[in-house]
């Protein structure tokens, strides 16, 4: 969230950075707004002093001031209350106006709004060269005999999954071996709920605009949302905190299930593990001081990496324009791995700098030693989903007699090199 002074002082150039974004500030609406409230707060304030006066008028008073002022007294607790009212009404407005604003690109973001505006900023790893015709990764699975999805949509519908044998060892060794990467990097693992309330999915940008994606139960009286990724409970787990800047960065990880709706990608890569409905990832939240959040980034992004050169596995890594990056984000770099079955770099984690913008909406304060305040600012970064890690494993990993041998990297996880046809 942002503050509404800096939107709207002309240093900023909020409405020029916005619209990179295909966002129209409305700069009329906003002014309004705060000037309205900030008269509603000044005119209270100055009822409540008069208040005050009166109120200390009205004990020296003769007998024959003392009625009027009285009268007085009441008429300025009408305005004083009139105009906390007031006040009230015009910050929900201004807020709810304020929530719907997304993060200020960086100005080095590219401009632009899809895949092809990205900037490539470099490529690991050779695609594997296969002499025989590359298989997707459903036709491979179903051969294999580790994916089922007619039971899976028996189960629950279209856009999940049933994983059997070595593929559910598999996907089991992903996320140990995601989490021991993580762990070398100085990440403390987290267990989280995976279901949370309204005010937690609000501080990170979920809500209120992306309310249509996300699933919604409630246990008792309680509104509850199942979370779309770790970032949520693990970014939001130092809401309404402030945390001292010696103790920061803060580096979290968590291996959660993860659920989307994924409403207005309907027809989107239906077939297979690609978009699903329900998925689990490995996540990375690093919570640092605002100044540092460019290069805490650049760090982040090489732990995403480290993840597939553990694996062997080609990929590249691009930063998003101003137009395709995520509501929070000011930055974002998509790491993309090369699937043979598709011949094209697919999107797998995403390493995002968001800076003050989702502290501002938690409240997530920092405190100098010297007692200086401010907010911090948070990054995240998948590390990875283990769907489509898998979907890369056996793409690239595909032999010529239909087998898959997997990396070297996760035997000792695994429990075994190659998946056979069934």
């Amino acid at each position: 969230m942002h503050d509404p002074r800096v939107l709207l002082d002309p240093a900023t150039d909020a409405v020029r950075r916005l619209a990179r974004r295909g966002y129209a500030l409305d700069v009329t609406a906003l002014e309004k707004l705060l000037s309205a409230r900030n008269a509603a707060i000044h005119r209270g304030d100055e009822a409540r002093a008069e208040s005050k006066r009166t109120a200390t008028s009205v004990r020296s008073a003769s007998p024959d001031e003392r009625p009027a002022l009285v009268e007085r007294a009441r008429e300025l607790k009408t305005v004083v209350a009139d105009a906390e009212t007031e006040a009230r009404d015009l910050d929900a407005q201004l807020q709810d106006l304020l929530m719907g604003i997304p993060n200020l690109p960086a100005d080095d973001v590219p401009d632009g709004s899809s895949d092809d505006d990205a900037e490539l900023i470099r490529t690991v790893g050779e695609p594997p060269v296969l002499d025989f015709a590359p298989l997707d990764h459903v036709d491979l699975a179903e051969k294999l005999g580790i994916l089922d999805l007619p039971r899976a949509t028996k189960l629950a519908g279209p856009r999940f999954a049933v994983l059997r044998g070595k593929g559910a060892k598999l996907e089991r060794a992903l996320a140990r071996y995601f989490l021991d990467l993580a762990e070398e990097n100085g990440y403390t693992e987290f267990s989280v709920p995976t279901l949370v309330n309204r005010e937690t999915m609000t501080g990170t940008g979920q809500l209120p605009k992306f309310e249509q994606d996300l699933f919604k139960t409630g246990v008792a009286d309680r509104e509850l949302y199942l979370i779309p990724t770790a970032e949520v409970p693990l970014t939001n787990m130092h809401a309404r905190e402030t945390l001292a800047v010696d103790d920061l960065p803060l580096a979290y990880t968590a291996h959660t299930p993860c659920f989307r709706s994924e409403a207005g990608s309907y027809g989107r890569d239906t077939r297979g593990l690609i978009r699903m409905h329900e998925f689990s990832k490995v996540e990375l939240v690093r919570i640092v001081e605002a100044s540092t959040s460019r290069d805490e980034l650049e760090l982040l992004v090489t732990h995403a990496e480290a993840v597939l050169k553990g694996l062997g596995l080609a990929y590249r890594v691009i930063k998003l324009a101003a137009g395709d990056m995520g509501f929070s984000a000011q930055t974002t770099y998509d790491v993309e791995v090369w699937l043979p079955g598709q011949q094209k770099y697919r999107e797998i984690a995403s390493a995002s700098d968001c800076g003050t913008f989702q502290a501002r909406r938690a409240s997530i304060r920092t405190r100098t030693a010297d007692g200086s305040r401010g907010f911090a600012a948070t990054l995240n970064s998948s590390a990875m989903p283990i769907g489509r890690t898998l979907v890369a494993i056996l793409e690239q990993g595909q032999q010529r007699d239909g087998s898959v041998r997997i990396p070297e990297a996760l035997v000792p996880y695994a429990g075994f090199e190659v998946i056979e046809p069934a």
